[in-house]
């Protein structure tokens, strides 16, 4: 029966990707005659929406806190740990704001989905080229300084149920660049919902938005490694602090 669960649910991220797929290029051809904000919004929702829609199917419990951290205006990185797949997901769904990130050119290669990365502002990165990935990185602090949303995933890569990894510095240029202030989320139990089984499961997940850190006020030659061991230090707490029974503001789903 899981196993049934899953090919539907995968199967459902697919067609609703294929149905709104119109939506988002007549979208992208409004956002060249002029309209980007508008249609930046209406894409972000359409993420949004997505996001929920997917939740909604695993029907696993998700505990979110801390969102009134989340600035409403201005450019913001939200620095998460990295567990899951299911991770961007759950950033897409609970965020309120549209978002960007950056994904390994590998995800460009895979229809469909190399499209929507690309409508709600994902950029793709080549670690092969030193030359290309400065580019990327470029753009993203374009954006952030133009007030948008970055997601950084300082881990490098996904955890696999290993627990929080050491962050990599060179992931902060984003921020420190940019100076834009610092969202750090923590994220727990979403690999159990499927990359630990290969099946879907309603295992309960959390995400813990925390107190914005502030990097334009931490000096310019200190930043770098301060907002490593700061954010570090930030996620692990809440990490650990996220158990059954807790208190805080939350919304559950399932």
């Amino acid at each position: 029966m899981a196993k049934i669960k899953t090919a539907f649910i995968f199967f459902m991220v697919g067609l609703y990707m294929l149905l709104l797929l119109p939506l988002g290029l007549i979208a992208f051809l409004l956002t060249l005659l002029g309209l980007r904000k508008s249609m930046t919004l209406f894409v972000s929702t359409i993420g949004r929406l997505f996001g929920r829609m997917l939740i909604a199917l695993v029907g696993c419990p998700i505990r979110v806190s801390g969102q009134e951290h989340i600035p409403r205006k201005g450019g913001v990185c939200f620095v998460s740990n990295h567990g899951s797949i299911f991770d961007a997901v759950l950033l897409l769904a609970y965020t309120g704001r549209p978002i960007g990130f950056i994904a390994k050119k590998e995800f460009s290669l895979v229809p469909l989905l190399n499209i929507w990365i690309l409508l709600i502002g994902g950029l793709f990165v080549d670690r092969q080229s030193a030359r290309k990935a400065v580019g990327t990185i470029h753009e993203g602090v374009r954006r952030l300084k133009d007030g948008g949303g970055m997601i950084i995933f300082p881990e490098g890569h996904r955890s696999r149920g290993q627990g929080l990894l050491p962050f990599r510095p060179g992931s902060f240029k984003l921020a420190t660049m940019s100076e834009a202030p610092i969202v750090p989320v923590a994220i727990t139990g979403s690999y159990d919902v499927f990359e630990r089984e290969g099946i879907v499961r309603k295992s309960p997940v959390t995400v813990s938005f925390c107190a914005v850190v502030n990097t334009a006020e931490i000096p310019r030659e200190e930043r770098r490694q301060v907002l490593v061991t700061r954010t570090h230090e930030v996620i692990r707490e809440a990490m650990e602090a996220a158990v059954p029974g807790s208190t805080g503001s939350s919304a559950t789903t399932g």
